[in-house]
Formats: C-alpha cells, sequence, structure tokens
C-alpha cells in the first residue's frame, strides 16, 4: 500500500497543470493548422516568391522564437494567468487577421479568391505587406505560450516527476499538432486555395476557447517571482543569456530544429512540385505528431534511469538518417507504388518513412530537453529560463526557412516559372538533393552532441 501510494503522489498532477495542458492543445491545433501552409498561403494565396515566403515566414517563426525570453521575464512578473489571457487575445486577433486579410486586398482589386487564385496585380503591389503587421501580432502572443506553458509545467511538477510531466506536455502538444494538421487536407480539397484563408478561422475559434478555459478555470498557487522590478528582471535575462553551457547546448540542438522546421518549410511544396497536387503534405506532416503521442512516453519511460544528454544524443544521430530516407523518394522512379491497400508515389512514401524517423527522433529530444532547461531555473524565473530555452528555434527558423527557399528556387523551382513541363523537369531532376544539405546539418550536430556531452557535464 505503501509504494501503490508512493507512486500515486509521484504522477498527480495540479489542476493548473492539466488547464494548462488542454489549452496548449488548443494552441498547437490553431497554430499548426495555419503554419503547415504558411509558405502556401504566402506564395498562392499573397503572390510572394519562394525565397520571399522562406524569408517571411522564417522571420515569423523566428520572432516566436525570439521573444519568450522576453516574454517569459515579463510573465515572471505579472503572473501567468494574465499572461496568457494577454497571448489568446493577441492570437485570436491575429488569426482573424489572416482570414480577413485577403478579402481587404481583393476589395481592393489586387486579386480574385476562389479554388484558384486570379492575380491582379498584388504580385507586384505593397499593400500584401499587410500581412507583417497581422504576423507579428500572432508572433508576440504565442512568445508568452512557449515561455507560460513550459514554466507552468516547471512550477507545478518536482524533480521527482518534471520527466513525466514534460513527457505528458509534449504529448498534448502533438494531439493538438495532429488535430490542427488534418483540417487542412478536407479544406484544400473542397476549396482549394480559398481553403488556406478559411482554415484561420478555425484557429481564431481554438484561440478563443483557450482564452475562455484560462478565464474561467486556470488558477495556480505557485506565485514566486510575481512583482518583481524591472532591474531584477533585467539582472536575471543578463545572467540567462550568459550561460554559456546553456547557449552552447541551444547552438547544438539547432541543428535538430532546422531539419524538423522542413516538415513546414520545404516539404509542403516539395511533394505538391514533386508527387503531384493530389499529395496531401498536411497529412504527411500529420505522422510526426501521431508518432510522438505514441512513442513519447514510453522512449521517456525507457530514458527514465539515463540523463538528459545520452538520451538527446539517441535522438540525434536518428535524425540524418531521416533526412536520407526523405531524398530517396526521388531515386525510386516517378511510377506510383501499390501497397495493398493502396497505391502511392514513393516521393510521398519515403517522405512518411522520414517523417517516423524524425518523431522517434523528436520523442527522445524534446522532453528531456525541457526538463533539462528547467532544472537549471531557480524558483521564480522558471518562465524565464524555459521561455530561453526556446532560443533554438529562433536560429533554426530564421536558418531552416532561409536556406529551403534558396534550395527551393535552386534544385525544385516553381513550374509555373516555366513554360513547358519537360522544362520544369530538366531543372528539377536534382530535387532530392535539398535532402543532403539537411542530412549533413544533422550529422553535424549529432556528433557536436557527443562533444558537448563530454567536455561539459550537464545532466
Amino acid at each position: 500500500m505503501r509504494m501503490a501510494s508512493e507512486k500515486q503522489i509521484k504522477i498527480k498532477f495540479s489542476k493548473a497543470f492539466w488547464v494548462a495542458n488542454s489549452v496548449e492543445l488548443l494552441e498547437r491545433a490553431a497554430y499548426y493548422g495555419v503554419f503547415i501552409v504558411i509558405t502556401l498561403y504566402l506564395s498562392r494565396i499573397l503572390g510572394f516568391s519562394d525565397i520571399e515566403a522562406g524569408i517571411i515566414s522564417g522571420v515569423f517563426s523566428g520572432g516566436l522564437y525570439f521573444l519568450p525570453t522576453f516574454s517569459g521575464a515579463y510573465a515572471d512578473k505579472i503572473g501567468f494567468k494574465k499572461s496568457l489571457l494577454l497571448a489568446f487575445t493577441l492570437l485570436t486577433i491575429g488569426y482573424l487577421g489572416l482570414a480577413l486579410l485577403p478579402g481587404i486586398l481583393e476589395a481592393k482589386g489586387l486579386a480574385e479568391y476562389g479554388k484558384e487564385v486570379i492575380y491582379k496585380g498584388i504580385r507586384t503591389s505593397s499593400e500584401k505587406y499587410y500581412i507583417i503587421p497581422v504576423m507579428l501580432v500572432i508572433m508576440v502572443g504565442g512568445s508568452f505560450i512557449k515561455s507560460v506553458i513550459t514554466g507552468t509545467i516547471a512550477k507545478e511538477t518536482t524533480e521527482a516527476n518534471r520527466a513525466r510531466g514534460f513527457s505528458v506536455f509534449y504529448m498534448m502538444v502533438n494531439i493538438g499538432a495532429f488535430s490542427g494538421k488534418t483540417i487542412v487536407k478536407p479544406l484544400r480539397e473542397n476549396m482549394g486555395n480559398l481553403g488556406l484563408i478559411n482554415l484561420n478561422y478555425f484557429s481564431a475559434g481554438m484561440t478563443l476557447l483557450a482564452l475562455i478555459m484560462i478565464f474561467l478555470f486556470y488558477k495556480s498557487a505557485k506565485h514566486t517571482g510575481e512583482g518583481k522590478s524591472f532591474k531584477e528582471i533585467w539582472s536575471a535575462l543578463i545572467k540567462v543569456v550568459s550561460n554559456l553551457r546553456l547557449v552552447i547546448l541551444i547552438l547544438i540542438i539547432s541543428g535538430f530544429w532546422i531539419v524538423q522546421h522542413q516538415l513546414y518549410a520545404t516539404m509542403p511544396k516539395y511533394v505538391l512540385r514533386m508527387a503531384g497536387e493530389n499529395a496531401s503534405p498536411s497529412w504527411y506532416a500529420n505522422v510526426n505528431p501521431l508518432v510522438v503521442v505514441l512513442s513519447v512516453a514510453w522512449i521517456t519511460q525507457l530514458m527514465r534511469k539515463k540523463t538528459s544528454i545520452f538520451s538527446m544524443t539517441i535522438g540525434m544521430f536518428i535524425m540524418p538518417v531521416s533526412a536520407l530516407l526523405m531524398a530517396s523518394g526521388n531515386l525510386l522512379g516517378g511510377n506510383d507504388i501499390n501497397l495493398g491497400f493502396m497505391s502511392i508515389h514513393p516521393i510521398a512514401l519515403m517522405m512518411i518513412i522520414g517523417i517516423i524517423f524524425q518523431g522517434i527522433a523528436e520523442s527522445f529530444i524534446s522532453p528531456r530537453y525541457l526538463e533539462l532547461f528547467s532544472l537549471q531555473a531557480p524558483k521564480g524565473e522558471e518562465g524565464l529560463f524555459l521561455g530561453f530555452s526556446h532560443l533554438h528555434s529562433f536560429i533554426s527558423s530564421i536558418l531552416g526557412f532561409g536556406i529551403s527557399g534558396f534550395l527551393l528556387n535552386k534544385y525544385c523551382p516553381d513550374p509555373n516559372l516555366f513554360d513547358t513541363h519537360e522544362a520544369w523537369q530538366a531543372a528539377s531532376v536534382h530535387a532530392h538533393y535539398i535532402w543532403y544539405y539537411f542530412a549533413g546539418i544533422a550529422l553535424f550536430a549529432a556528433i557536436s552532441l557527443i562533444i558537448y556531452g563530454k567536455v561539459i557535464k550537464i545532466k
């Protein structure tokens, strides 16, 4: 009986923990519904080129992960509930902005939106850059989510159950990601490019529901750090950004996220161009959260007696294999492969297999990475430290999306830029080279983590 009660104590989490995880699920559903097709939205709806779309979405994603260090520090001061109310208000406004902006542009005579988009000057119009303030609102709102939700997990758990707490959190993240991406395919099939606009109403609805839940149900008994002066906040910021051990770890883990971000930067355009418009990039990307949901709990349990660095190293060496599998689809010919229950293009099939490996790698890496950072955080500075932990995605977004735009332009260009299909085929014959670049980045990061683990003793 005593052993059973001890086990119950270890796995019991507070109401604030579960509310935070529930709204994280809703926020991730909103975010990934939009983010899986953000480069398609920028290119097909607003008329940006591959390179422009890559730069804009990279800066957006990068800012989303750069700001949490600062918003996390401010959240420690004003309290997590107020921060979440602010965050979900901004997110709801931002997603509504994405839905309404094309209508404004259409009213100005710059485009006609339906299953197909008819451009009437939007490609050269400066008014399409109205997207920048809209994305800025989403960026600021999302930055609070990054720091506050993970900060809540850190506050509402103990060292004994923190790894499990973050594995629960990561399951919720990926359930949300799965549900968000699932809505994209039926919208594209039924509405064509118009679906890229209307899915933003779904995202706004999800964040509005989360806002209501926070207002009604979120209450934490942990208030350490609230009411700090700005001088104290600045001092804490200096302390965390000058922590060389953590900075180096962030730089190394960025290698993993550069490759992981290609699910959104490169993969949608790559499969639609190489496997045809009937391909389903949102569903292929959904394999990642599905694998994470199914594997993260038992992988965390399997690695419970191993250090965080050891678990992350295993995942890092899986990533180059994932990228090479994605590249191999272009080497198998252009005929569909009959799997018995369905036929599938070889590029789509190998993309799915590569994404499976990527999901397994993520299960080894992400929960233990967040656990590691939470254990470095002093009481009352959980928001700051967990916000700082997301800096890897700032680096990887800027680099990953930027590199993607140039690689797509070089190896897998937009077919609409060519007079004939044959000319496009000649230009994209080495499209799979894109994934060799990312395999090299992943391998370099994995080797770097081994060296880091031997030189810097951190668990």
